[in-house]
């Protein structure tokens, strides 16, 4: 593993956050336990969110942005960039609630556009280089039935292997993300883990109160000692010891693991059109053109009133299990993401989760 050594003046680990959306949550999380830092995480992450978020398709790059600030290492996100319409962004209330720096990693100019990107990012940090994935589909093997985003954290190790930096890859909270089951992750993992604290979890409890990741919610969550069945939008996901630890492997263990990283490494597709086209041909999924043909989701409804009846909607859409989302409550009672404060506040939910039990 790469430890706590000692660095030298100024240094700081760059940690990647590989999955873009919500990711930069449960990094931070993980950042406070993988790393020696004292200071605000030094995090680097991909402006490519959920359609509620972004309407547009595909990731974000630079030119989608205003308010950048310039940060020796790259593009920083601050509470003043603004996505330009009809884009959407959390980075920038991101950048304002969590505790980091957040880097702006830009994949719309390509794999070796992304490479040196990360390359001139480490330099500048002069730190170790730490891939962080929220949930696990990292180590896809690319046939499960509930994949759904293969290619953004395999483009992110195939980017670090380019840049020739040495890496270390942290799977946090396994099976979290839905898209792999734990046991399925457990056994392509060495059982190498570290498992944070709830100080850790502390440092994003701010924006777990309004952003919609539900992975890192589901992390922090089993961090903070959450047990149980958690219904999610998508599925209903178990909580486990396991789900509160953060495995580790090294960057060339990882890509030995992911066929779609291997192909990526050995054709280098140019534009990022081209490599997602290259994981539809491994995977069937083609994430780009699914966010293109995804209908809009009108959420028309106002924030209940009534604490009881708002409960008793959930609890009867989520089927039995434990917990549920916040997300997944706003979405059962036609709200939109935007709304998940005002509805802790109605339903007394100050955690990660929702408790139903």
């Amino acid at each position: 593993m790469q430890g706590r050594a000692q660095r030298g003046f100024g240094m700081s680990d760059l940690v990647i956050a590989a999955g873009g959306g919500g990711d930069p949550l449960g990094a931070t999380i993980a950042a406070h336990t993988i790393t020696s830092d004292t200071g605000p995480p030094l995090i680097a992450t991909y402006a490519w969110e959920r359609p509620e978020v972004d309407p547009t398709p595909g990731p974000l790059g630079r030119a989608d942005f205003t308010g950048l600030g310039q940060d020796p290492a790259g593009s920083v996100f601050t509470p003043a960039s603004a996505a330009v319409a009809p884009a959407g962004s959390t980075l920038p209330a991101l950048a304002e609630t969590l505790p980091a720096r957040l880097l702006m990693l830009d994949p719309t100019q390509g794999l070796t556009s992304l490479a040196r990107q990360i390359e001139g990012m480490a330099a500048a940090a002069g730190g170790r280089v730490r891939i962080v994935d929220i949930g696990g589909d990292i180590l896809t093997h690319g046939d499960e039935e509930t994949l759904c985003s293969p290619l953004v954290d395999a483009y992110t190790m195939a980017a670090c292997h380019l840049a020739g930096v040495s890496a270390t890859v942290y799977l946090a909270g396994p099976g979290t993300d839905g898209e792999i089951p734990q046991e399925t992750l457990l056994e392509r993992l060495a059982g190498r883990y570290l498992t944070p604290d709830t100080h850790a979890v502390g440092q994003a409890a701010a924006a777990l109160r309004w952003h919609p990741s539900e992975a890192s919610a589901l992390f922090a969550a089993a961090v903070n000692g959450a047990r149980g069945t958690v219904r999610t939008v998508v599925r209903t996901i178990p909580l486990t010891d396991a789900s509160a630890r953060i495995y580790y492997l090294s960057l060339p263990e990882a890509i030995d693991r992911n066929p779609i990283a291997q192909a990526l490494l050995d054709h280098r597709p140019a534009p990022l059109e081209e490599a997602a086209d290259l994981s539809h041909k491994l995977t069937g999924i083609h994430e780009i053109d699914r966010e293109r043909k995804r209908p809009a989701r009108a959420m028309t409804c106002t924030v209940p009133t009534d604490r009881h009846r708002a409960l008793r909607n959930i609890r009867a859409a989520a089927d039995g299990a434990d917990h549920t989302t916040l997300r997944f409550a706003a979405r059962t009672l036609g709200l939109t993401w935007a709304d998940i404060p005002a509805l802790r506040d109605l339903l007394n939910a100050f955690g990660p989760l929702l408790p139903l039990t």
